[in-house]
């Protein structure tokens, strides 16, 4: 039974959703912090108060809709360009091109028939081959 448990967590996608979800958690925070204390401040300084809060239409408060969805663009701009695009930039890195595999057949001159290449006689129309 433990034994089962054990190569269960030992498995790799189980460790590295394990550590996917720790190292998440700690950006998650470096990322809100970044639009928290970074991104906003200067988007007030450009543009006056960059709250949206006391927007209503109506009595409809659409200010917090408008603060939610501007952080989260905030959040996913973050995230794409530190984090998406410097991943598949070093993915890039260390996936070379894989150089093509020799062929392992050619055709006979005579009949165009494939045979191995190391072949010094067709096996099909027994012609001597170059």
């Amino acid at each position: 039974m433990f034994k089962g448990f054990r190569d269960f967590i030992l498995r790799g996608n189980v460790l590295d959703l394990a550590v996917g979800v720790i190292i998440g958690g700690a950006f998650g925070t470096v990322v809100t912090s970044l639009v928290k204390d970074i991104f906003t401040p200067f988007i007030g300084d450009l543009v006056g108060k960059p709250d949206f809060s006391a927007i209503a239409y109506n009595h409809v408060m659409i200010g917090n809709f408008l603060n939610a969805l501007f952080s989260f663009l905030l959040v996913a701009l973050a995230v794409y360009f530190f984090i998406v695009v410097p991943a598949n930039a070093l993915m890039a890195r260390f996936h070379k091109p894989v150089p093509d595999a020799p062929p392992v057949t050619k055709a006979c001159p005579e009949c165009l028939s494939d045979i191995p290449v190391a072949a010094r006689r067709c096996a099909h129309c027994g012609q001597p081959v170059a």
